[in-house]
């Protein structure tokens, strides 16, 4: 599989419910990400991070600039020429959108659905048609005797892996992946974040991941790029991030910097399921 090349050109975004005169959420943004790199996205809370993959993923248009992916503007292409590009694209989003009463076998194969006929997918539903697959991509994280649990049945941080094991069975050439690592204790923390950069490098996925810890970020990605308020503060190898420039990116939100170590896993509060971002 060949990763997809993104694009973008002073791209600015604001999102539809932002009150007139409101500053965009991103502003004047000019990055290129060659096929199969891997860039992880760091900066402080409301830095825009999550828009980022948001409008990556086409659920949210410029309002400036541009977006290309593998060459082409999503915003302009018809509708067969779009479905195809967004069955290249998997979002995964922080709190992913997993049925509660589903099983978890069910809810990893979901990832194929894009390349599956309408006939196909219902019937999977009923006798899922790939549980190796999906358990040998839940053994990446630890998960593998999860397979047929219900989904509801799961801790926060198990439901965050599942959906990142998601991302292994889908047929997608770029991955955005939104704090994968919230609900995690550290060593989990790490293991997930291998997991993904493994899979990801073997099959020449781009990954574009954000996260608030900074210390995994350095360690994981080869370029990180620092948000602040919308904009591009800095885009470097790791290895050239010092804590000056991380003092300077978390002004005023210390407390985030010094706050980054994943918390212990933990049950969550009821069974409803975020809305999906997939496009």
């Amino acid at each position: 599989m060949s990763g997809l090349a993104v694009e973008l050109d002073r791209l600015g975004v604001r999102h539809p419910a932002a009150r007139d005169g409101a500053a965009p959420a991103l502003a004047d943004l000019s990055v290129r990400v060659a096929p199969g790199e891997q860039v992880v996205v760091i900066g402080p809370s409301g830095a825009g991070k999550t828009t980022l993959l948001h409008a990556l993923g086409c659920a949210l248009p410029p309002s400036a600039g541009s977006l290309r992916l593998d060459g082409q503007d999503p915003w302009t292409l018809g509708a067969a020429d779009l479905r195809r590009l967004r069955a290249r694209l998997f979002l995964a989003p922080q709190t992913p959108p997993l049925p509660p009463r589903q099983r978890v076998v069910t809810s990893v194969l979901a990832a194929r659905l894009p390349q599956m006929g309408l006939w196909a997918s219902l019937a999977s539903l009923v006798h899922p048609r790939g549980a190796p697959q999906a358990h040998a991509a839940l053994e990446r994280f630890d998960l593998g005797d999860k397979l047929w649990e219900r989904v509801d049945r799961l801790s926060g941080g198990e439901r965050q892996r599942v959906g990142l094991a998601r991302a292994l069975l889908a047929p997608a050439a770029l991955w955005l992946i939104d704090e994968p690592l919230s609900a995690l204790d550290p060593a989990r923390a790490t293991l997930a974040l291998r997991a993904l950069t493994q899979v990801a490098r073997e099959r020449g996925v781009t990954l574009l991941a954000t996260l608030h810890q900074v210390d995994l970020a350095l360690a994981n990605f080869p370029r990180v790029l620092g948000l602040r308020d919308g904009r591009l503060a800095f885009d470097l190898p790791a290895e050239q991030v010092t804590p000056a420039l991380l003092a300077e990116l978390y002004a005023s939100f210390e407390h985030e910097l010094q706050g980054l170590a994943p918390q212990a896993e933990a049950p969550v509060a009821g069974t409803a399921a975020a809305p999906a971002m997939h496009c």
